[in-house]
């Protein structure tokens, strides 16, 4: 039995091994008749396509493991698919992996807070005027530091926005020249702006250079090359979009229905050839000449006549027909498809114009999508489905286009409209990631002031801020803390300080009372200050300077804030009826002392006026009511140098705070009733009013108005005609009727 076993086991052995050979031979002899066949079609200009083998290649040896930070050190010889070819080949790769986890040291960020350095610039570099707005905008932030000790961030002064090696912008040797730099240290902590890469014909991602482990702020950003909560997508601007300010946006009235002359529009190039072009290709299918407008042209380039095809002469001639201009700002929806690359000036110019965008640019990681939410604001398309966008976008009810518009209003004017708030955006986006804890949420970003103008820093919960009390279904504050600025010594018992003192504690509405001393004399005596039901709380000021009674003194406890210069003469009734008013405008200031600015034709700057008329833009904060986030909002988001300025001059300090709240809300204050007499005894014999009387002091409140209005890079003032005044005022009816009565009594 054992012989017959193993008489069976050699047969299988031998028979496995005559099939191995015979089969090994056939292969053989099939690669070396394949070599022949292919060398025969060669000499004959055939190719013929190569047999499936018969064998399958098995895979290499399992390779040990490498980080993927060292790959494209490895040696060359070993095999990797294409694609992994590519990726390593390509700089834009190499840190693809990156995340704030582990391509970012948060370590430099806790000590100093979050900072920006920016490298000096070298001597014979060129930089591009968009780029030197960039570095402007870093610069004359509240992020800048000259020190790089001090700093979180770096930003290279060495010009990285097109990388286009055709373009005449393109800087040669980047590689090399980041290298050299010594803070480098492979890109961590590292921010490249970049608005052009790749060339003709491909226009691939890549910089061009080794960006190792910086972050991208990049335009035409695809999502797959995008590293989520690393890179930030910041939209494609031209070389003429401004610094900072930048024009409002186009939509004036909320008109009921929300529809214009066309329902869509788009006006640009044609790409006959290349990347890009299908879909531009395809867009006369859906122009229809009524209200879906689609116009193309062929003609742009050296020698587009060589491509021409059929229909270009025809969309030529259409194409000259139509004014863009016209178009944008008459239609609903404006298509916004990819170019060359996936962005498009066409998407900013449609945000600006009120006009709906519609996106077919797949794969494009839409600007700050990270914190913006763009289906609030555009119709997100797909190229593949192009002949289904007029369907579409004439199903969308028009409440809903109505709200569409407005918020591309207030996207356009939060962050889009000047290079400053584009790069402010991408700087806050990643000082929100890091400091994770105090980052502000969705509704702040895709809400009115927006993320540039809500410090997470001042508070971490929404009620803190004037802006989201509707939101959060909360009631504005039922009590105010007085804070009085003294700034002459305390010498007799009927000195308008202590008048003013007594009137706003005896108001049902007042918590407390501050008297912040900026006098050069010391304190007085505790029992020299009125007894009042509320607390009185004098604070010496440590530096005296205009700007300390804006402050965000902790003492507040109230969100509510009554500012009072020493000599304001208010009864209680007046500060009674003016809290009530800022009330229902709790984000605005609500006050007595109206100002208003003009435009000065012969002098071509802006002017600056105390007279009495029905219009005015500013309400002085000598006596106002606004809300305690304004202090803080002054204190840190204000430059230095405007600050300085107004401690220097001992003045404008109000004209500066109304500047600030009009820029944040985009609304005009609120002036309210009062006595007349204000008016004749506000000048009254203190040194503040001698002040008010000097010709120079005038003068210097015309300068800052200007000075003020180039920092904000535009004039935020807005004119307003409206007065509030209490029910019954001035009826023919008895004064027992009237709730705030002595306001009518001179």
């Amino acid at each position: 039995m054992q012989a017959k076993k193993r008489y069976f086991i050699l047969l299988s052995a031998g028979s496995c091994l005559a099939l191995l050979f015979y089969f090994g031979g056939l292969q053989f002899r099939a690669s070396r008749s394949h070599s022949r066949r292919e060398e025969h079609s060669r000499r004959n200009g055939l190719h013929h396509p190569s047999p499936d083998h018969f064998w399958p290649r098995f895979p290499d040896a399992l390779r040990p493991f490498v980080p993927w930070d060292q790959l494209e050190n490895e040696d060359s010889s070993v095999h990797i698919s294409p694609r992994q070819k590519r990726d390593a080949n390509s700089s834009i790769y190499k840190g693809k992996k990156c995340r704030m986890e582990s391509c970012f040291d948060f370590t430099l960020c806790k000590k100093n807070g979050f900072k920006v350095y920016v490298y000096p610039q070298q001597k014979g570099e060129k930089i591009a005027e968009s780029y030197q707005n960039i570095l402007a905008a870093i610069e004359g932030s509240r992020f800048y530091t000259s020190d790089p000790s001090q700093a979180c961030l770096f930003v290279l002064s060495l010009d990285t926005l097109d990388r286009d090696q055709l373009s005449p912008q393109y800087v040669h040797n980047l590689r090399s020249k980041v290298q050299s730099l010594h803070l480098w240290n492979s890109g961590r902590n590292h921010l490249i702006f970049n608005l052009y890469s790749g060339t003709w014909p491909d226009y691939t991602e890549d910089v061009g250079f080794d960006i190792g482990q910086a972050m991208l702020a990049k335009a035409s950003i695809s999502t797959e090359n995008f590293r989520p909560n690393f890179d930030v997508s910041i939209p494609l601007f031209s070389k003429d979009h401004p610094r900072t300010g930048g024009e409002r946006g186009f939509l004036k009235f909320n008109t009921i229905p929300p529809l214009r002359k066309y329902m869509l529009v788009f006006k640009g190039k044609r790409y006959l050839t290349g990347i890009g072009s299908d879909t531009r290709n395809a867009l006369y299918h859906v122009h229809n000449g009524e209200d879906v407008v689609l116009l193309t042209t062929c003609k742009h380039g050296k020698d587009w006549q060589k491509h021409k095809d059929s229909r270009c002469d025809r969309d030529n001639t259409e194409y000259e027909k139509y004014d863009y201009r016209e178009m944008l700002h008459n239609a609903t929806f404006c298509l916004v498809p990819r170019g060359r690359r996936l962005g498009s000036f066409r998407f900013l110019e449609a945000l600006q114009a009120a006009c709906v965008p519609v996106m077919l640019s797949n794969g494009w990681e839409l600007p700050f999508s990270e914190v913006i939410n763009w289906n609030q604001a555009a119709v997100i398309g797909d190229e593949r489905l192009l002949l289904q966008i007029p369907s579409t976008i004439r199903s969308i009810h028009q409440d809903k286009i109505l709200a569409l518009r407005q918020q591309t209003q207030f996207l356009w004017e939060a962050y889009f409209s000047s290079v400053e708030k584009i790069v402010l955006t991408t700087l806050e986006i990643i000082q929100d990631r890091i400091f994770k804890h105090i980052s502000r949420n969705s509704l702040i970003w895709n809400k009115h002031p927006g993320g540039l103008f809500v410090l997470p820093q001042y508070s971490s919960y929404l009620g803190d801020f004037p802006y989201y009390y509707a939101n959060l279904g909360v009631k504005p504050p039922s009590k105010f803390t007085a804070v009085i600025h003294a700034v002459t010594p305390l010498v007799s018992q009927s000195q308008p300080v202590l008048k003013l003192l007594v009137a706003a504690a005896k108001s049902q509405y007042c918590a407390q009372i501050i008297v912040l001393w900026n006098c050069d004399k010391p304190l007085p005596a505790k029992h020299r200050w009125p007894a009042t039901a509320v607390p009185v709380i004098v604070i010496e000021g440590e530096s005296k300077v205009m700007s300390s009674r804006f402050l965000p003194y902790d003492n507040i406890i109230t969100d509510a804030v009554l500012s009072l210069d020493e000599d304001t003469v208010l009864s209680t009734t007046e500060v009674d009826f003016a809290f009530t008013v800022w009330q229902s405008f709790p984000e605005r200031i609500v006050g007595y002392p109206a100002r208003s600015h003009f435009w000065d034709n012969s002098k071509e700057r802006w002017g600056y006026t105390s007279k009495w008329t029905n219009d005015y833009s500013m309400v002085l904060t000598g006596a106002a009511l606004y809300h305690k986030y304004y202090h803080y909002l002054y204190t840190h988001y204000l430059p230095a140098s405007l600050k300085n300025m107004v401690d220097q001059l001992a003045n404008c300090e109000d004209i500066l705070m109304n500047f600030l709240v009009s820029a944040v809300t985009k609304l005009p204050p609120i002036k309210v009733t009062q006595k007349k007499q204000y008016k004749e005894t506000m000048m009254g014999q203190t040194s503040r009013a001698s002040r008010w009387a000097d010709p120079d002091h005038f003068a210097q409140r015309q300068s800052c108005m200007n000075t003020f209005a180039s920092w904000f890079g535009y004039m935020p003032l807005i004119h307003s005609q409206m007065r509030l005044d209490p029910v019954l005022f001035k009826d023919q009816v008895s004064i027992l009727r009237k709730k705030y009565r002595d306001i009518e009594r001179l």
